[in-house]
Protein backbone atom coordinates (compact mmCIF):
# COMPACT_ATOMS: atom_id res chain seq x y z
CA UNK A 1 0.00 0.00 0.00
CA UNK A 2 1.47 3.33 -1.07
CA UNK A 3 2.15 6.17 1.33
CA UNK A 4 -0.46 8.44 -0.28
CA UNK A 5 -3.05 5.68 -0.06
CA UNK A 6 -2.39 5.33 3.67
CA UNK A 7 -2.73 9.08 4.12
CA UNK A 8 -5.97 9.06 2.14
CA UNK A 9 -7.43 6.21 4.20
CA UNK A 10 -6.47 7.96 7.44
CA UNK A 11 -8.17 11.15 6.22
CA UNK A 12 -11.36 9.25 5.39
CA UNK A 13 -11.25 7.34 8.68
CA UNK A 14 -11.04 10.55 10.73
CA UNK A 15 -14.01 11.96 8.84
CA UNK A 16 -16.05 8.79 9.39
CA UNK A 17 -15.24 8.69 13.10
CA UNK A 18 -16.50 12.24 13.57
CA UNK A 19 -19.55 11.58 11.39
CA UNK A 20 -20.71 8.59 13.46
CA UNK A 21 -19.84 9.59 17.02
CA UNK A 22 -22.77 10.87 19.14
CA UNK A 23 -23.77 14.40 18.21
CA UNK A 24 -23.32 16.85 21.11
CA UNK A 25 -26.35 18.56 22.56
CA UNK A 26 -27.20 21.83 20.86
CA UNK A 27 -25.67 20.85 17.51
CA UNK A 28 -27.75 20.17 14.40
CA UNK A 29 -27.06 16.82 12.68
CA UNK A 30 -26.28 18.60 9.39
CA UNK A 31 -23.79 20.85 11.17
CA UNK A 32 -22.04 17.87 12.76
CA UNK A 33 -21.85 15.94 9.50
CA UNK A 34 -20.49 19.03 7.77
CA UNK A 35 -17.88 19.31 10.53
CA UNK A 36 -16.80 15.74 9.77
CA UNK A 37 -16.29 16.63 6.11
CA UNK A 38 -14.56 19.90 7.02
CA UNK A 39 -12.13 18.28 9.47
CA UNK A 40 -11.34 15.52 6.98
CA UNK A 41 -10.67 18.21 4.38
CA UNK A 42 -8.20 19.99 6.67
CA UNK A 43 -6.50 16.70 7.58
CA UNK A 44 -6.20 16.04 3.85
CA UNK A 45 -4.62 19.46 3.38
CA UNK A 46 -2.05 18.60 6.05
CA UNK A 47 -1.28 15.04 4.91
CA UNK A 48 -1.50 15.72 1.15
CA UNK A 49 -2.71 12.34 -0.15
CA UNK A 50 -3.89 14.40 -3.15
CA UNK A 51 -3.34 18.01 -4.24
CA UNK A 52 -5.35 20.37 -2.04
CA UNK A 53 -7.52 21.46 -4.96
CA UNK A 54 -8.54 17.85 -5.60
CA UNK A 55 -9.31 17.33 -1.91
CA UNK A 56 -11.36 20.52 -1.71
CA UNK A 57 -13.36 19.76 -4.86
CA UNK A 58 -14.09 16.22 -3.65
CA UNK A 59 -15.28 17.59 -0.30
CA UNK A 60 -17.66 20.01 -2.01
CA UNK A 61 -19.03 17.21 -4.17
CA UNK A 62 -19.59 14.92 -1.18
CA UNK A 63 -21.28 17.67 0.81
CA UNK A 64 -23.85 18.25 -1.91
CA UNK A 65 -24.15 14.57 -2.88
CA UNK A 66 -24.90 13.50 0.70
CA UNK A 67 -27.47 16.27 1.11
CA UNK A 68 -25.64 17.93 3.99
CA UNK A 69 -25.88 21.31 2.22
CA UNK A 70 -27.88 22.27 -0.85
CA UNK A 71 -25.80 22.11 -4.08
CA UNK A 72 -26.36 25.79 -4.90
CA UNK A 73 -25.18 26.83 -1.43
CA UNK A 74 -22.08 24.64 -1.44
CA UNK A 75 -21.05 26.04 -4.84
CA UNK A 76 -21.57 29.65 -3.77
CA UNK A 77 -18.01 30.00 -2.50
CA UNK A 78 -16.65 30.25 -6.05
CA UNK A 79 -18.40 33.59 -6.45
CA UNK A 80 -16.62 35.19 -3.48
CA UNK A 81 -15.12 38.53 -4.56
CA UNK A 82 -12.05 38.18 -2.34
CA UNK A 83 -11.09 34.96 -4.11
CA UNK A 84 -11.28 36.69 -7.49
CA UNK A 85 -9.05 39.45 -6.13
CA UNK A 86 -6.43 36.78 -5.48
CA UNK A 87 -6.88 35.29 -8.96
CA UNK A 88 -6.27 38.75 -10.38
CA UNK A 89 -3.17 39.23 -8.26
CA UNK A 90 -1.75 35.92 -9.52
CA UNK A 91 -2.06 37.38 -13.01
CA UNK A 92 -0.22 40.49 -11.84
CA UNK A 93 2.56 38.21 -10.63
CA UNK A 94 2.63 36.60 -14.06
CA UNK A 95 3.22 40.04 -15.54
CA UNK A 96 6.10 40.76 -13.15
CA UNK A 97 7.79 37.46 -13.90
CA UNK A 98 7.10 37.22 -17.63
CA UNK A 99 8.21 40.76 -18.48
CA UNK A 100 11.23 40.66 -16.15
CA UNK A 101 10.02 43.71 -14.21
CA UNK A 102 10.46 41.95 -10.86
CA UNK A 103 14.12 41.18 -11.58
CA UNK A 104 14.73 44.68 -12.91
CA UNK A 105 13.44 46.22 -9.68
CA UNK A 106 15.71 43.96 -7.61
CA UNK A 107 18.79 44.72 -9.71
CA UNK A 108 18.14 48.47 -9.64
CA UNK A 109 18.01 48.42 -5.86
CA UNK A 110 21.05 46.14 -5.67
CA UNK A 111 22.99 48.52 -7.89
CA UNK A 112 22.21 51.38 -5.54
CA UNK A 113 22.84 49.81 -2.11
CA UNK A 114 24.58 46.50 -2.72
CA UNK A 115 28.21 47.12 -1.75
CA UNK A 116 28.11 45.04 1.43
CA UNK A 117 26.46 41.76 2.41
CA UNK A 118 24.19 43.59 4.88
CA UNK A 119 23.14 46.11 2.24
CA UNK A 120 22.54 43.28 -0.22
CA UNK A 121 20.14 41.71 2.30
CA UNK A 122 18.31 45.01 2.65
CA UNK A 123 18.22 45.35 -1.14
CA UNK A 124 16.50 41.97 -1.38
CA UNK A 125 14.08 42.93 1.41
CA UNK A 126 13.13 46.20 -0.29
CA UNK A 127 12.67 44.41 -3.62
CA UNK A 128 10.41 41.84 -1.97
CA UNK A 129 8.38 44.62 -0.32
CA UNK A 130 7.85 46.47 -3.61
CA UNK A 131 6.63 43.38 -5.43
CA UNK A 132 4.62 41.93 -2.50
CA UNK A 133 1.28 43.76 -3.04
CA UNK A 134 0.91 42.21 -6.49
CA UNK A 135 2.06 38.65 -5.74
CA UNK A 136 -0.44 36.67 -3.65
CA UNK A 137 1.79 33.64 -3.93
CA UNK A 138 4.76 34.04 -1.62
CA UNK A 139 6.18 31.03 -3.43
CA UNK A 140 6.03 32.85 -6.77
CA UNK A 141 7.56 35.98 -5.24
CA UNK A 142 10.26 34.34 -3.15
CA UNK A 143 10.89 31.37 -5.41
CA UNK A 144 10.18 32.74 -8.89
CA UNK A 145 11.59 36.25 -8.54
CA UNK A 146 13.90 36.56 -5.53
CA UNK A 147 15.48 33.10 -5.20
CA UNK A 148 17.21 33.06 -8.62
CA UNK A 149 18.75 36.45 -7.85
CA UNK A 150 19.92 35.50 -4.35
CA UNK A 151 21.24 32.16 -5.56
CA UNK A 152 23.11 33.78 -8.46
CA UNK A 153 24.64 36.37 -6.16
CA UNK A 154 25.91 33.63 -3.86
CA UNK A 155 27.57 31.84 -6.75
CA UNK A 156 29.05 35.07 -8.07
CA UNK A 157 30.92 35.49 -4.78
CA UNK A 158 32.06 31.86 -4.62
CA UNK A 159 29.56 30.77 -2.00
CA UNK A 160 28.06 27.33 -2.61
CA UNK A 161 26.48 24.64 -0.41
CA UNK A 162 29.13 23.03 1.75
CA UNK A 163 32.38 24.55 3.01
CA UNK A 164 31.75 27.95 1.38
CA UNK A 165 28.08 28.27 2.34
CA UNK A 166 28.78 30.71 5.19
CA UNK A 167 30.79 33.00 2.92
CA UNK A 168 27.60 34.76 1.77
CA UNK A 169 24.87 32.42 0.54
CA UNK A 170 23.64 31.08 3.88
CA UNK A 171 23.12 34.58 5.24
CA UNK A 172 21.46 36.00 2.12
CA UNK A 173 19.09 33.07 1.67
CA UNK A 174 18.01 33.00 5.31
CA UNK A 175 17.58 36.77 5.48
CA UNK A 176 15.52 36.99 2.29
CA UNK A 177 13.33 34.07 3.34
CA UNK A 178 12.54 35.65 6.71
CA UNK A 179 11.88 39.02 5.07
CA UNK A 180 9.51 37.33 2.64
CA UNK A 181 7.50 36.05 5.60
CA UNK A 182 7.24 39.62 6.90
CA UNK A 183 6.10 41.07 3.56
CA UNK A 184 3.59 38.22 3.35
CA UNK A 185 1.89 39.69 6.41
CA UNK A 186 1.76 43.27 5.16
CA UNK A 187 -0.88 43.12 2.42
CA UNK A 188 -4.04 41.13 1.79
CA UNK A 189 -2.67 40.32 -1.65
CA UNK A 190 0.85 39.29 -0.58
CA UNK A 191 -0.11 35.69 0.27
CA UNK A 192 -3.33 33.88 -0.56
CA UNK A 193 -4.45 32.82 2.96
CA UNK A 194 -4.65 36.49 3.99
CA UNK A 195 -7.66 36.83 1.71
CA UNK A 196 -9.19 33.73 3.21
CA UNK A 197 -8.80 35.32 6.65
CA UNK A 198 -10.46 38.53 5.42
CA UNK A 199 -13.38 36.55 4.03
CA UNK A 200 -13.73 34.58 7.30
CA UNK A 201 -13.52 37.82 9.30
CA UNK A 202 -16.34 39.27 7.19
CA UNK A 203 -18.51 36.33 8.22
CA UNK A 204 -17.89 37.37 11.83
CA UNK A 205 -18.96 40.93 11.02
CA UNK A 206 -15.47 42.42 10.66
CA UNK A 207 -14.77 44.14 7.34
CA UNK A 208 -11.08 44.66 6.50
CA UNK A 209 -10.39 46.52 3.27
CA UNK A 210 -7.15 46.27 1.30
CA UNK A 211 -6.21 49.78 2.39
CA UNK A 212 -7.03 49.17 6.06
CA UNK A 213 -4.85 46.02 6.16
CA UNK A 214 -1.96 47.79 4.41
CA UNK A 215 -2.20 50.83 6.70
CA UNK A 216 -2.42 48.65 9.79
CA UNK A 217 0.65 46.59 8.87
CA UNK A 218 2.90 49.20 7.29
CA UNK A 219 4.46 50.43 10.55
CA UNK A 220 5.09 47.08 12.28
CA UNK A 221 6.06 45.55 8.94
CA UNK A 222 8.65 48.19 8.14
CA UNK A 223 10.08 47.93 11.66
CA UNK A 224 10.41 44.15 11.29
CA UNK A 225 12.04 44.55 7.87
CA UNK A 226 14.47 47.06 9.34
CA UNK A 227 15.42 44.63 12.11
CA UNK A 228 15.42 41.27 10.31
CA UNK A 229 18.52 41.46 8.03
CA UNK A 230 20.58 43.07 10.80
CA UNK A 231 19.44 40.57 13.45
CA UNK A 232 20.32 37.60 11.24
CA UNK A 233 23.59 39.35 10.32
CA UNK A 234 24.49 39.37 14.03
CA UNK A 235 23.24 35.86 14.84
CA UNK A 236 24.44 34.17 11.62
CA UNK A 237 27.05 36.48 10.10
CA UNK A 238 28.47 35.94 6.62
CA UNK A 239 32.22 35.56 6.29
CA UNK A 240 32.20 38.07 3.44
CA UNK A 241 31.19 41.46 4.83
CA UNK A 242 31.95 43.72 1.87
CA UNK A 243 30.64 43.03 -1.65
CA UNK A 244 31.93 45.89 -3.82
CA UNK A 245 31.39 43.77 -6.95
CA UNK A 246 27.62 43.50 -6.41
CA UNK A 247 26.70 46.86 -7.98
CA UNK A 248 28.80 45.91 -11.01
CA UNK A 249 27.01 42.56 -11.28
CA UNK A 250 23.67 44.38 -11.12
CA UNK A 251 24.80 46.89 -13.77
CA UNK A 252 25.82 44.03 -16.06
CA UNK A 253 22.49 42.25 -15.60
CA UNK A 254 20.60 45.49 -16.23
CA UNK A 255 22.72 46.18 -19.32
CA UNK A 256 21.93 42.69 -20.60
CA UNK A 257 18.22 43.36 -19.99
CA UNK A 258 18.38 46.65 -21.87
CA UNK A 259 15.91 49.48 -21.43
CA UNK A 260 12.43 48.84 -20.06
CA UNK A 261 10.35 47.05 -22.63
CA UNK A 262 6.90 48.23 -23.63
CA UNK A 263 5.34 45.36 -21.69
CA UNK A 264 7.32 46.17 -18.56
CA UNK A 265 6.07 49.75 -18.73
CA UNK A 266 2.49 48.56 -19.06
CA UNK A 267 2.77 46.23 -16.07
CA UNK A 268 4.48 48.93 -14.01
CA UNK A 269 1.83 51.52 -14.90
CA UNK A 270 -1.03 49.14 -14.17
CA UNK A 271 0.61 48.15 -10.87
CA UNK A 272 0.82 51.80 -9.75
CA UNK A 273 -2.76 52.39 -10.88
CA UNK A 274 -4.00 49.36 -8.92
CA UNK A 275 -2.14 50.40 -5.76
CA UNK A 276 -3.53 53.93 -5.99
CA UNK A 277 -7.09 52.73 -6.50
CA UNK A 278 -6.85 50.08 -3.76
CA UNK A 279 -5.39 52.57 -1.29
CA UNK A 280 -8.21 55.06 -1.94
CA UNK A 281 -11.07 52.57 -2.24
CA UNK A 282 -12.50 53.63 1.13
CA UNK A 283 -13.00 57.11 -0.36
CA UNK A 284 -13.98 56.18 -3.92
CA UNK A 285 -16.13 53.23 -2.85
CA UNK A 286 -14.69 51.22 -5.73
CA UNK A 287 -14.64 47.48 -5.15
CA UNK A 288 -11.09 46.12 -4.81
CA UNK A 289 -11.82 43.05 -6.90
CA UNK A 290 -13.35 45.08 -9.71
CA UNK A 291 -10.28 47.36 -9.67
CA UNK A 292 -8.06 44.31 -10.04
CA UNK A 293 -10.12 42.81 -12.88
CA UNK A 294 -10.11 46.10 -14.80
CA UNK A 295 -6.32 46.32 -14.38
CA UNK A 296 -5.97 42.76 -15.64
CA UNK A 297 -8.07 43.78 -18.62
CA UNK A 298 -5.69 46.67 -19.35
CA UNK A 299 -2.72 44.28 -19.32
CA UNK A 300 -4.58 41.96 -21.70
CA UNK A 301 -5.51 44.81 -24.05
CA UNK A 302 -1.89 45.98 -24.04
CA UNK A 303 -0.66 42.38 -24.55
CA UNK A 304 1.64 42.63 -21.52
CA UNK A 305 0.10 39.29 -20.65
CA UNK A 306 -1.81 37.06 -23.02
CA UNK A 307 -4.95 35.04 -22.44
CA UNK A 308 -2.90 31.87 -22.83
CA UNK A 309 -0.70 33.07 -19.95
CA UNK A 310 -3.79 33.38 -17.77
CA UNK A 311 -5.10 29.97 -18.78
CA UNK A 312 -1.73 28.43 -17.89
CA UNK A 313 -1.52 30.20 -14.52
CA UNK A 314 -2.20 27.06 -12.49
CA UNK A 315 -1.74 28.78 -9.15
CA UNK A 316 -4.66 31.13 -9.80
CA UNK A 317 -7.15 28.44 -10.75
CA UNK A 318 -5.92 26.04 -8.08
CA UNK A 319 -6.48 28.81 -5.50
CA UNK A 320 -9.94 29.50 -6.90
CA UNK A 321 -10.92 25.86 -6.45
CA UNK A 322 -9.58 25.18 -2.96
CA UNK A 323 -10.36 28.59 -1.49
CA UNK A 324 -13.84 28.65 -3.02
CA UNK A 325 -14.49 25.21 -1.58
CA UNK A 326 -13.27 26.19 1.87
CA UNK A 327 -15.28 29.40 1.83
CA UNK A 328 -18.42 27.45 1.00
CA UNK A 329 -17.77 24.89 3.75
CA UNK A 330 -16.90 27.58 6.32
CA UNK A 331 -19.93 29.66 5.38
CA UNK A 332 -22.20 26.65 5.76
CA UNK A 333 -20.69 25.77 9.15
CA UNK A 334 -21.36 29.31 10.29
CA UNK A 335 -24.95 29.33 9.00
CA UNK A 336 -25.65 26.01 10.69
CA UNK A 337 -24.48 27.48 14.01
CA UNK A 338 -21.48 25.25 14.62
CA UNK A 339 -18.91 28.07 14.81
CA UNK A 340 -21.01 29.90 17.40
CA UNK A 341 -21.51 26.67 19.38
CA UNK A 342 -17.77 25.95 19.41
CA UNK A 343 -16.90 29.53 20.30
CA UNK A 344 -19.35 29.51 23.20
CA UNK A 345 -17.87 26.23 24.42
CA UNK A 346 -14.32 27.60 24.48
CA UNK A 347 -15.42 31.02 25.74
CA UNK A 348 -17.09 29.38 28.74
CA UNK A 349 -13.68 28.04 29.78
CA UNK A 350 -12.32 31.60 29.67
CA UNK A 351 -15.07 33.04 31.83
CA UNK A 352 -13.68 35.68 34.13
CA UNK A 353 -10.40 35.97 32.18
CA UNK A 354 -9.61 39.52 31.00
CA UNK A 355 -10.03 39.79 27.24
CA UNK A 356 -6.43 40.92 26.68
CA UNK A 357 -5.16 37.80 28.44
CA UNK A 358 -7.52 35.60 26.44
CA UNK A 359 -6.50 37.23 23.18
CA UNK A 360 -2.81 36.92 24.03
CA UNK A 361 -3.16 33.20 24.71
CA UNK A 362 -5.12 32.66 21.51
CA UNK A 363 -2.55 34.57 19.45
CA UNK A 364 0.39 32.63 20.92
CA UNK A 365 -1.33 29.29 20.29
CA UNK A 366 -2.29 30.39 16.78
CA UNK A 367 1.30 31.40 15.99
CA UNK A 368 3.32 28.51 17.31
CA UNK A 369 0.86 25.73 16.63
CA UNK A 370 2.08 26.15 13.06
CA UNK A 371 4.86 23.69 13.89
CA UNK A 372 2.17 21.09 13.23
CA UNK A 373 1.29 22.48 9.80
CA UNK A 374 2.96 22.43 6.40
CA UNK A 375 0.49 24.88 4.88
CA UNK A 376 -0.60 28.39 5.83
CA UNK A 377 -3.90 27.70 4.11
CA UNK A 378 -4.60 24.59 6.16
CA UNK A 379 -3.77 26.47 9.35
CA UNK A 380 -6.07 29.39 8.56
CA UNK A 381 -8.83 27.03 7.47
CA UNK A 382 -8.60 25.02 10.65
CA UNK A 383 -8.21 27.71 13.28
CA UNK A 384 -8.83 31.31 12.18
CA UNK A 385 -12.63 31.49 12.30
CA UNK A 386 -12.88 29.57 15.57
CA UNK A 387 -10.15 31.61 17.30
CA UNK A 388 -11.67 34.89 16.07
CA UNK A 389 -15.08 33.90 17.41
CA UNK A 390 -13.60 32.97 20.79
CA UNK A 391 -11.62 36.23 21.00
CA UNK A 392 -14.67 38.35 20.21
CA UNK A 393 -16.75 36.30 22.63
CA UNK A 394 -14.19 37.00 25.35
CA UNK A 395 -14.65 40.74 24.84
CA UNK A 396 -11.79 41.60 22.46
CA UNK A 397 -12.49 44.44 20.00
CA UNK A 398 -13.47 42.69 16.75
CA UNK A 399 -11.02 44.52 14.46
CA UNK A 400 -8.13 44.07 16.90
CA UNK A 401 -8.83 40.33 17.15
CA UNK A 402 -9.27 39.83 13.40
CA UNK A 403 -6.21 41.90 12.45
CA UNK A 404 -3.99 40.40 15.16
CA UNK A 405 -4.73 36.88 13.97
CA UNK A 406 -4.46 37.94 10.32
CA UNK A 407 -1.04 39.56 10.54
CA UNK A 408 0.42 36.39 12.06
CA UNK A 409 -0.39 34.29 8.99
CA UNK A 410 2.64 35.27 6.93
CA UNK A 411 4.92 35.48 9.96
CA UNK A 412 4.30 31.90 11.06
CA UNK A 413 5.71 30.69 7.75
CA UNK A 414 9.23 31.46 8.96
CA UNK A 415 9.47 28.99 11.82
CA UNK A 416 10.35 25.74 10.02
CA UNK A 417 11.70 24.48 6.71
CA UNK A 418 8.27 23.15 5.72
CA UNK A 419 5.97 25.87 7.10
CA UNK A 420 5.17 27.60 3.78
CA UNK A 421 5.80 27.23 0.05
CA UNK A 422 9.13 29.09 -0.22
CA UNK A 423 10.60 27.31 2.81
CA UNK A 424 11.59 24.05 1.07
CA UNK A 425 12.97 26.06 -1.88
CA UNK A 426 15.34 28.10 0.27
CA UNK A 427 16.15 25.32 2.72
CA UNK A 428 16.56 22.84 -0.12
CA UNK A 429 19.33 24.99 -1.61
CA UNK A 430 21.54 23.33 1.02
CA UNK A 431 23.16 26.40 2.57
CA UNK A 432 21.60 26.37 6.06
CA UNK A 433 21.50 23.32 8.40
CA UNK A 434 18.06 22.35 9.71
CA UNK A 435 18.92 23.07 13.35
CA UNK A 436 20.12 26.58 12.48
CA UNK A 437 17.07 27.15 10.28
CA UNK A 438 14.72 26.26 13.14
CA UNK A 439 16.66 28.25 15.76
CA UNK A 440 16.77 31.42 13.69
CA UNK A 441 13.15 30.96 12.64
CA UNK A 442 12.00 30.63 16.25
CA UNK A 443 13.93 33.71 17.39
CA UNK A 444 12.63 35.83 14.53
CA UNK A 445 9.08 34.59 15.15
CA UNK A 446 9.28 35.93 18.71
CA UNK A 447 10.66 39.29 17.53
CA UNK A 448 8.05 39.64 14.78
CA UNK A 449 5.21 38.50 17.05
CA UNK A 450 5.87 41.15 19.68
CA UNK A 451 6.41 43.93 17.14
CA UNK A 452 3.23 43.21 15.20
CA UNK A 453 1.04 42.58 18.24
CA UNK A 454 2.27 45.26 20.67
CA UNK A 455 3.58 48.03 18.40
CA UNK A 456 1.00 47.11 15.77
CA UNK A 457 -1.82 47.06 18.32
CA UNK A 458 -0.81 50.50 19.60
CA UNK A 459 -0.56 51.79 16.02
CA UNK A 460 -4.05 50.52 15.23
CA UNK A 461 -5.33 52.31 18.34
CA UNK A 462 -3.75 55.58 17.21
CA UNK A 463 -5.39 55.10 13.79
CA UNK A 464 -8.73 54.59 15.49
CA UNK A 465 -9.18 51.11 14.04
CA UNK A 466 -10.30 49.72 17.41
Amino acid sequence: MGNNTKKGLLTILIGLVIWFIPIPAGVKPAAWHLLAIFVATIIGFILHPLPIGAIALTSVGLTGFLGVVKPADILSGYGNTTIWLIVSAFIFAQGFIKTGLGKRIAYIIMKSIGDSSLKLAYAMAISDLIVAPATPSNTARAGGIMFPIVRSLSSAFGSEPGPTSRKLGAYLLKSEFQCNCITSSMFITSVAPNSLAVALAAQAGVDISWGAWALACILPGVICLAICPYAIYKMYPPELKDTPEAPDIARKELADMGSMSRNEKIVFGVFILALALWATSSLTKLNSTMIALVCVGIMLIGHAVEWDDIIKEKGAWDTLVWMGSLMALATALNKLGLIKWGANLVASSLTGVYWMTSLGVLLAVFMWSHYAFASLTAHVSAMYAAFLAVAIGAGAPPFLAAMSLGCLIGLMGGITHYATGPAPIYFGAGFVPQGTWWKLGFIMSIVNFFIFIFIGGAWWKVLGLW
